[in-house]
């Protein structure tokens, strides 16, 4: 198989999965992003070189702090709200951590002072924002979808109108050359307008019905589509901001991909970098919007 249809298929496999767990269940979303969000973890640190002990207590780290958000998601209404499992995973949680910490004093690394940062950014860096997510699904499922729908599409935007615009005969405008070339002024801005199109559409399907439905109030409709526009900027800007930092992290210790999670996209790191500061910066945003909501 050539590597354009490998490509190909392994793209359709994954935004079927990613969608599909979105729509199907709590339980599927969250059982697929089990595995995405710990592999991402063990995905940067044998990037970093860290220790076998740094590795495994990142990921058991990563794990404890997903199902605490899951069991917030799945668990019925009464149980969801009892602190006991918070604070038994809590607990566990710390333990993992401390010990993962602790082994460093026994262990023979060159630089434990190194395992011990890869730790924290790890779990600050890719467990925290994977489970975030949650936030968004807790919400409303739609919201999630969007963020990835309007991500995918300033991608595409931004590679589309970044191309037609680097054949011009004074080419066009560099972002951040060192970090990512091929990334341009133009590519970017070309991206945030289509991805401010697809919400505006998505919009109309109901997509961002839970941020606003005050419909009543003077002047609300002019108001939802400066929440949905600021949905997209953001999801845009940050998803951006992510990406050219995942770049520069790997340019930094000279690999090309993260790791090998699809065929011809890379690790996971690759796929969902966008997601790593765009997931969390959308779920304080709409949870800042339906309070407000709630309010009026």
């Amino acid at each position: 198989m050539s590597e354009f249809w490998k490509r190909t298929l392994s793209g359709a496999v994954y935004v079927v999965a990613v969608v599909g767990s979105i729509l199907w269940h709590p339980a599927a979303f969250g059982a697929l992003f089990l595995v995405i969000s710990t592999w991402g973890v063990s995905e940067y640190h044998r990037l970093m070189g860290s220790s076998t002990i740094a590795r495994g207590g990142a990921v058991i780290g990563g794990a404890v702090m997903w199902l605490g958000c899951m069991w917030w998601l799945l668990a019925p209404e009464g149980l969801s709200r009892s602190w006991g499992i918070y604070a038994l995973l809590g607990v566990i949680y710390v333990l993992v951590i401390f010990a993962t910490l602790l082994e460093e004093l026994w262990s023979k690394a060159a630089n434990p002072v190194a395992n011990w940062g890869n730790l924290f950014v790890s779990q600050t860096m890719i467990a925290l924002p994977f489970c975030s997510m949650c936030a968004l699904v807790a919400l409303d499922k739609w919201l999630l979808l969007a963020l990835f729908v309007l991500i995918w599409v300033n991608d595409s935007g931004a590679y589309c109108v970044g191309s037609l615009t680097a054949k011009r005969p004074q080419g066009n405008h560099k972002m951040f050359p060192r970090v990512s070339p091929k990334k341009s002024w133009e590519g970017l801005f070309g991206g945030f307008f289509f991805a401010i199109l697809a919400a505006l559409l998505l919009m109309h399907f109901g997509w961002f019905d839970t941020l606003w439905s005050k419909t009543e109030i003077i002047g609300a409709n002019r108001l939802v589509y400066f929440i949905v526009i600021a949905f997209a900027v953001l999801a845009c800007g940050f998803g951006t901001l992510g990406d050219l930092m995942e770049s520069l992290m790997k340019r930094t210790i000279g690999v090309k991909d993260s790791g090998h999670f699809l065929p011809g996209h890379g690790g996971v790191l690759d796929r969902f970098d966008s997601m790593l500061l765009a997931s969390p910066m959308l779920a304080i945003y709409s949870w800042i919007c339906y309070a407000a909501s709630s309010l009026f």
